[in-house]
C-alpha cells in the first residue's frame, strides 16, 4: 500500500479524489526526489554541515566553543555530573549545558546533553504556541526497555583540571575520558581509544535566543556568520513550518578510530557497508537521512529517507566492534568520511589505518547517545537489545507464506484463492486484505456488497490452519455518522494542529483526523475497537497490518504531517516524528492482546514505519518497491541492515510491489523470499494477478519447490527466531557477523547464514544468470544443499555455484545439525505434530552440533516453561540429544501441548559427511532406558558426492534424551 506524494495543500475534495485515482492509474512513475528534502533545503542540517564545513577549513586553528567548568565534574553512583558552557560570542556571553555520563552495568555507557534554559522553562514561545518549552526528553519511555541498570562500581582514575578518567565494566577494562577544554569524550577498551566524541569539534547545541524583528529586508541576512533565515519559520513544497522555540537543532561529530566498515542505520537503499557522503567517486553526495516517510517507489543506492529509522550504528575492523545508538526520534541526518591516518594531528595513529568520522545532526531533542565497546558484533545486537528490548517470538504462522495484494476484492475471490493453493498443493499460511475490503475506506467496517460474509471466509480459512490479515491504518475517515469518527473527535483523542485544534488532512478516506497513540487514553480507546464483538466479522485467526504509519499524509510537506503539530503531553510532532510508527504499532499490538478475556495469544502486526523498539511488536518491510531485477538485489542488503539493527523479522515484496514481473523474475524472487524472515507476495492494484498457480509449469512448480523449502525449514527458522528473541542475534547473518575477523567478508552483503544452521544462501538476482559466486568465510567444508557434492572450496575464495532456474544456490557448512519436517502440507498448522528429520552436516573433524526450539508457536506459554529446546551433538561416532538448557524434566509442569508433544518423534537423521564407522546397516539408540534398532543406508562417497547415511525410522521422542552410538 502507498500514498499520493506532493499534492497542494489547498485540495479540494474532488481534486484529491482525481488525484488518487491518477496516481493509482500511474504504475510507472518512480518517486520525485525533489518531494523530498535534500540537506539543503533543511534548515538546520545545512546549517549544520555549514559549521562543519568552516571547522574543516580552518581545522589548524579551530576550537569547539563548549568547555566543561572543572569544579562541576563529579562522579557518584556509576553516573558523571557536569556543565558544558558554550561560549556564544566574542562578548563572552554563554549558554550552559548540563551533561551526564551514565555507566551501565551491561558495559555500555550514556551521554545526555540537555540545555539548562528551555529545561527550566525559562524560554518565551512565539505564535502563542501551546508546545512544551523542553527539549524533548521522552523517548526513552518508548524505547528502553532494560539495561539501564548503574555501575556502582565506576571509579575515578585521574582527575585535574584538564580531565577526568573513569574507569568502568567487567574488570574495569573500559575507560571514558572526559577532556574539559575543549570538551571532548574518548571511549578506550583496554587501554586504545575506539570512539572519541567531538575530536573534530562539530558539538553544536543552539541554545534558546528571543527573536529580534529586524528592519524590513535585513530577515534571513547572515550576521556574525550566522544565517537566519530558517530559524523562526520554513517553507518547503508549499507548506510553511513555524518553529514556536526557535533554532534547536543539535549535532556532534563520532569518530570510530581505525574503523574503515559501518553498518546500520537503516532503513535507506544501498550497501550494508555505509557509503561516505561527501561526494567522490562512488560516494553519496547527501547525509544519510531519518525521518519516516512514504516514498513512492523508492531509487534505490540512496540516502534518502525511507518508511523507517534505526539510529544505531555499528563500526567493525577485524577482532572488534563497537556502535553507538542516537536516541533522538526529530528529523536526523548523518555524514560519513573515512580518512587515512589520524584526521587530528594530536592523535597518534598509524597512517596505513583508516577511521570513519561521522557527523550527526537532529533538529531537535536532547543529545541523548549509548556508547557500546563490543567487542563482537554478537556483544553489540545483544548490548542493543538488552537496552531496547529484543525481537518478538511470533506466532508460527506468522514465518509462514503470506498470500497478498491490493486488493482481494470479495469473500468469494479470498476462498477461491485459498481453494486454488490447495488444489495446486501450494502451501501458505495467511492471505491478506488490503484498503478495499473497508466500506468507503472507514476501518473497523467492510464493504457490505463484496464481503457479506467475513466470518464465514475466515471458518473457511481456519479449516484449512489459515489466517487472514487485514489493513488499520492511523488516519479515520472525517465523518460524523461514522461511529469511529465520531469517538475520537468527541473524546479529543487525535492529533491536534499548531493552533491547538483537531488536525485534519488527506489520506485514503479523504479528510481525516489521526490518532494520537501518545495520550494513554487514546490506546485504551484503540483496544475497545479490536474487540470481536466491536469489529464484528474478525476472529480469532484474524490478525493486523499496520500500514501508512510514518504517518502519511497526502498533502502534508514530505507527505506527512506538519511538524508543528501538537502530541499528547504538548510535545511538537517535529519532536517525535520518528517515534510515530511505533506508537501505533504499539496500540495495535496491545489492543490485540486484550481483544477477549482470558485469551493468551501472540498477536501478529506487519508496520510500515519502525524505530528502535519496533522490534517488541511484531514484523516490518521495506515497503513499495518494483518488479525488478535490481530491487530484488536490493532487497537482500536491505533486510541483512535491518537484522543486525535489533529488527531482523524483516521481508520485502516478493515479486515487487509495483509492475508485472516475467516469470523469471517471480522464480529467482519467491527462491529469494524463501530465505527472508518475513516471506509475504504482495502486489499492487494496477498489476496482473500472480498468484504462484496462474504463471503456469514449469513455474508454479519453481515456486511451490522454494516455497516447500521454506515450510520444510521452518524447525529451522523458528529456532532462529528463538535465538532473536533470546539475545538479539540477526535471523540472517552477513558474513561479518558470523565470521568478524575475515575481512574479505565485512563489505558482503549478498549471501547469508541462516540463524545457526550453517545454511548458506545466496540467492541469483540478476535476469539470465545460471550461476552465481559463492564467499566461503573459513577452512571449513560445505556441502550442496541437494546433491551432498563436496563444493572444491578455499579459505576467502569464492566457488561458482551452478543454479539453474528450478535451483537456489544452497550450501551446508560442515559441522552443523539442523531440524525439518519433511512431510508436505497446507500450511504450518497442519505440521504442528509431525515428526522431524534431523540433517547432519558433518565437519571436516567428523562432528557437528545443532539445536532444536519448538513451542506451541500460539500462546504465551513458553514464557512458562512450556517448550522444548535440545541440542544435538555429534561427536566421537556418536549422535545425541539432550536438554539444551539442562532442565531438570520434573521441573516443568507439561501443559496440554506438552503433553501432545510426547507423541511426536525424530523419524529420520541424515548425516551428510558421515565417517566410514557410521557404515553399518543397524544402529543402536538408547533412550528413556530403552534400547533399540535403527536401520541405517549408508552411501560411500562417490564423483565427489559425500559420503552419507541415512537412519530411519529412528523413533525416539523429540523431547527426550536419546543417543546413538556408532560404535559395537
Amino acid at each position: 500500500m502507498r500514498s499520493v506524494a506532493g499534492l497542494a495543500s489547498n485540495w479540494t475534495a474532488l481534486l484529491c479524489i482525481v488525484a488518487a485515482f491518477l496516481c493509482v492509474l500511474q504504475t510507472a512513475v518512480s518517486v520525485k526526489e525533489h518531494d523530498f528534502k535534500k540537506c539543503d533545503q533543511s534548515g538546520f542540517c545545512k546549517r549544520n554541515r555549514a559549521f562543519a564545513d568552516t571547522a574543516a577549513a580552518q581545522h589548524s586553528t579551530w576550537t569547539s566553543p563548549y568547555n566543561i567548568i572543572p569544579d562541576s565534574a563529579t562522579l557518584k553512583g556509576g553516573q558523571l555530573h557536569a556543565t558544558i558552557l558554550k561560549t556564544i560570542n566574542h562578548k563572552g556571553e554563554t549558554a550552559r549545558f548540563p551533561i551526564t555520563v551514565s555507566f551501565l552495568k551491561s558495559g555500555a555507557a550514556r551521554v545526555s546533553i540537555d540545555e539548562e534554559k528551555r529545561q527550566k522553562g525559562e524560554i518565551e514561545l512565539r505564535h502563542q504556541s501551546t508546545a512544551r518549552k523542553e527539549r524533548y526528553n521522552d523517548a526513552q519511555s518508548w524505547v528502553v526497555v532494560g539495561g539501564l541498570d548503574l555501575d556502582k562500581s565506576a571509579q575515578v582514575a585521574l582527575q585535574d583540571k584538564s580531565q577526568i578518567n573513569i574507569k568502568y565494566g567487567i574488570d574495569a577494562k573500559l575507560e571514558a575520558v572526559i577532556k574539559f577544554s575543549p570538551f571532548e569524550l574518548e571511549f578506550r577498551r583496554d587501554g586504545q581509544t575506539e570512539i572519541k566524541f567531538n575530536d573534530r569539534g562539530l558539538l553544536n547545541m543552539e541554545h534558546w535566543r528571543p527573536k529580534v524583528e529586524k528592519p524590513e529586508g535585513q530577515e534571513g541576512e547572515v550576521a556574525a556568520g550566522e544565517d537566519e533565515s530558517t530559524w523562526w519559520d520554513e517553507s518547503f513544497g508549499g507548506n510553511t513550518d513555524t518553529k514556536p522555540r526557535g533554532p534547536e537543532s543539535m549535532a556532534l561529530d563520532i569518530s570510530f578510530m581505525n574503523y574503515e566498515h559501518v553498518y546500520g542505520i537503516p532503513e535507506h537503499t544501498g550497501p550494508m557497508s555505509l557509503k561516505q557522503t561527501r561526494g567522490g567517486e562512488g560516494n553519496f553526495e547527501e547525509p544519510y537521512r531519518m525521518y519516516n516517510a512514504d516514498v513512492f517507489e523508492y531509487i534505490l543506492d540512496s540516502p534518502m529517507t525511507l518508511y523507517g529509522s534505526i539510529p544505531f550504528m555499528q563500526a567493525h575492523r577485524k577482532g572488534s566492534s563497537v556502535g553507538v545508538f542516537w536516541m533522538n526520534a526529530a528529523e536526523t541526518w548523518v555524514d560519513i568520511i573515512k580518512t587515512k591516518g589520524s584526521a587530528n594531528p594530536r592523535n597518534l595513529v598509524p597512517a596505513a589505518k583508516t577511521s570513519t568520522h561521522t557527523h550527526w545532526i537532529s533538529e531537535s531533542g536532547i543529545l541523548d547517545v549509548f556508547v557500546f565497546m563490543g567487542p563482537t558484533p554478537h556483544d553489540l545486537t545483544k548490548m542493543y537489545g538488552e537496552l531496547t528490548g529484543y525481537t518478538a517470538m511470533p506466532q508460527e504462522f506468522a514465518i509462514g507464506y503470506h498470500q497478498c495484494r491490493w486488493n482481494y476484492i470479495s469473500d468469494d475471490d479470498v476462498r477461491d484463492v485459498d481453494r486454488k493453493m490447495d488444489k495446486f498443493k501450494i502451501p501458505y499460511d495467511v492471505i491478506w486484505l488490503d484498503i478495499e475490503y473497508t466500506d468507503d475506506r472507514k476501518y473497523f467496517t467492510w464493504e457490505p456488497h463484496s464481503f457479506p460474509d467475513p466470518i464465514g471466509t475466515g471458518k473457511q480459512l481456519d479449516r484449512h490452519g489459515r489466517k487472514l490479515v487485514v489493513i488499520i491504518d492511523p488516519h479515520i475517515k472525517k465523518l460524523d455518522s461514522y461511529s469511529v469518527s465520531k469517538q475520537l473527535t468527541t473524546q479529543d483523542l487525535a492529533v491536534h494542529n499548531k493552533d491547538n485544534e483537531m488536525y485534519e488532512g488527506w489520506c485514503w478516506p479523504g479528510s481525516s483526523n489521526w490518532i494520537d497513540c501518545f495520550n494513554p487514553k487514546a490506546n485504551e480507546w484503540w483496544k475497545t475497537l479490536y474487540k470481536y464483538d466491536t469489529f464484528k466479522g474478525t476472529m480469532e485467526n484474524t490478525f493486523l497490518w499496520n500500514d501508512m504509519n510514518e504517518p502519511s499524509v497526502f498533502n502534508g510537506p514530505e507527505t506527512t504531517m506538519p511538524k508543528d503539530n501538537i502530541h499528547h503531553g504538548h510535545w511538537e510532532h517535529r519532536d517525535v516524528h520518528n517515534l510515530n510508527g511505533l506508537t501505533f504499532h504499539n496500540a495495535t499490538f496491545e489492543a490485540l492482546v486484550s481483544r477477549k478475556k482470558g485469551e493468551r495469544r501472540r498477536p501478529f502486526i506487519l508496520t510500515r514505519s519502525f524505530y528502535a523498539g519496533s522490534q517488541r511488536l511484531g514484523a516490518m518491510w521495506t515497503g513499495d518497491n518494483q518488479a525488478s531485477w535490481d530491487h530484488l538485489a536490493a532487497s537482500i542488503p536491505m533486510i541483512l541492515n535491518q537484522g543486525i539493527s535489533g529488527y531482523p523479522f524483516a521481508g520485502a515484496d516478493v515479486g515487487g510491489f509495483f509492475g508485472n514481473p516475467e516469470k523469471d523474475l517471480m522464480a529467482r524472487w519467491y527462491q529469494a523470499g524463501a530465505f527472508y524472515p518475513f516471506f509475504r507476495g504482495h502486489a499492487h492494484i494496477d498489476s496482473r494477478r500472480r498468484e504462484p498457480y496462474l504463471l503456469g509449469e514449469p513455474y508454479t512448480g519453481i515456486l511451490t519447490a522454494a516455497l516447500r523449502l521454506r515450510y520444510a525449514l521452518l524447525p529451522s527458522w523458528y529456532t532462529a527466531f528463538f535465538h532473536a528473541n533470546r539475545d538479539g542475534s540477526p535471523i540472517v547473518r552477513p558474513m561479518y557477523w558470523t565470521h568478524p575477523s575475515e575481512e574479505g567478508g565485512f563489505s558482503i552483503d549478498d549471501q547469508m547464514f541462516v540463524g545457526s544452521t550453517g545454511l548458506l544462501v545466496k540467492p541469483i538476482v540478476d535476469k539470465d544468470a545460471v550461476s552465481t559466486n559463492i564467499w566461503i568465510p573459513d577452512d571449513e567444508v560445505y556441502y550442496d544443499y541437494t546433491t551432498y557434492q563436496v563444493m572444491k572450496t578455499q579459505k576467502a575464495k569464492h566457488i561458482t555455484v551452478q543454479a539453474a532456474i528450478n535451483q537456489i544456490p544452497l550450501l551446508m557448512r560442515g559441522g552443523h545439525i539442523f531440524p525439518r519436517r519433511d512431510t508436505p502440507r497446507r500450511s504450518s498448522a497442519m505440521m504442528r505434530f509431525d515428526d522431524y528429520t534431523l540433517v547432519v552436516s558433518a565437519s571436516k573433524k567428523g562432528t557437528a552440533e545443532g539445536e532444536l526450539y519448538v513451542d506451541d508457536g500460539d500462546t504465551f506459554d513458553h514464557e512458562k516453561g512450556q517448550y522444548i529446546h535440545r541440542k544435538f551433538t555429534l561427536a566421537n561416532n556418536s549422535l545425541s540429544s539432550v536438554d539444551a538448557e539442562g532442565r531438570d524434566k520434573k521441573s516443568v509442569k507439561a501443559g496440554q501441548w506438552l503433553k501432545a508433544m510426547g507423541e511426536v518423534y525424530v523419524d529420520k537423521i541424515i548425516i551428510v559427511g558421515a565417517p566410514a564407522a557410521w557404515n553399518r546397516k543397524e544402529l543402536q539408540i538408547e533412550s528413556e532406558g530403552r534400547t533399540w534398532t535403527v536401520k541405517s543406508e549408508y552411501h560411500a562417497a562417490a564423483k565427489g558426492r559425500a559420503a552419507f547415511a541415512v537412519l530411519g525410522r529412528v523413533g525416539a521422542r523429540i523431547g527426550q534424551d536419546w543417543t546413538i552410538k556408532a560404535v559395537a
